[in-house]
């Protein structure tokens, strides 16, 4: 057992005060500690926090809420660590977590990241999610959510890994250049993880790291921003992503699903962040480098999608 670890944790914070105590007092009895903690304060009255002594923590406070993307670009550019750990406030991670992550990123250099198990903070023997998975689609889900933890025991390569809570490889970030600020939040660890399998990085689930989750703390599951959002950037993440010959049934299904959306929830929002990723369309045609991920889940029939994100399975 090492008694530092030769990574910086970046943790985002927007209205985090309620849980950000237990998110860092759970960081400080890690089996290996950080070198430093970087908080990114998104806006917001300042915090005032007690940081447990023994956690080496950095704070920069921004005026206004630039987004979770954008956030942890600051922190990992802040960082000089050869690895970055990024962890929502409201995840809470066990002892072994750093430790597991670090194991399973020095089993060779061209793993660029590693997804944790994170599980329901009320249900932790639920998964919420056991890395991300995708399909032809190129919808993206917390793979593995809704099952008992009993089943995600098993290491394996996945598509990607949450940014929730993940580690990763600081020569990928780098040569990635981080996640894209544009999506200020949700979907852009989906973007990361696909520009990294075209560059050839792989991603590891690490089991043994795990980590308690509030799941959208900050903006509530289901909000009207929390929609907008994945509308408009879903269609980011097809026009930058995915290759030509995917494109159509990409805009099938979103097509259904946003049908699905506006006749069964009423979900204007959903259409409205659709029609601002179209309006917002031009530069990600002009960055567009396409490429099929090397690791895809099989695509289901248009009426089984959603089961994919319900909660519980039935």
């Amino acid at each position: 057992m090492r008694a530092f670890a030769p990574v910086s944790v970046v943790i985002p914070t927007w209205r985090g005060a309620a849980w950000l105590p237990r998110c860092l007092e759970a960081l400080s009895r890690q089996t290996c500690r950080p070198l430093e903690v970087v908080l990114i304060q998104n806006g917001g009255p300042s915090l005032e926090l007690s940081s447990p002594p023994e956690l080496p923590l950095r704070f920069h406070r921004n005026p206004i809420n630039l987004g979770f993307a954008a956030a942890v670009n600051q922190g990992i550019w802040m960082t000089r660590a050869p690895y970055v750990a990024v962890l929502n406030d409201d995840a809470f991670p066990e002892p072994e977590w750093l430790e597991s992550l670090l194991e399973a990123m020095e089993a060779g250099p061209e793993i660029g990241s590693c997804a944790s198990l994170m599980v329901f903070a009320h249900r932790p023997d639920i998964v919420q999610s056991a890395g991300i998975a995708i399909d032809r689609a190129a919808i993206a889900w917390d793979r593995l959510r809704g099952h008992p933890v009993a089943q995600a025991q098993a290491p394996a390569e996945v598509f990607g890994a949450s940014a929730g809570a993940a580690l990763y490889r600081r020569a990928m970030l780098e040569a990635l250049k981080g996640f894209d600020g544009r999506f200020f939040a949700y979907l852009e660890d989906v973007d990361l993880a696909w520009r990294a399998q075209i560059a050839g990085w792989r991603c590891i689930y690490v089991p043994r790291a795990r980590v308690h989750h509030l799941t959208s703390a900050s903006l509530g599951e289901g909000a009207p921003l929390h929609r907008f959002l994945l509308g408009r950037n879903k269609v980011w993440l097809a026009v930058k992503n995915a290759p030509a010959e995917d494109l159509p049934l990409i805009f099938l299904y979103d097509l259904l699903a946003l049908g699905y959306a506006l006749l069964r929830h009423r979900d204007r929002w959903a259409l409205e962040g659709r029609r601002a990723g179209l309006r917002g369309i031009r530069p990600f045609l002009a960055e567009r480098r396409p490429g099929s991920p090397r690791v895809l889940s099989p695509l289901v029939p248009p009426w089984e999608v959603p089961r994919r994100w319900s909660p519980f399975p039935a």
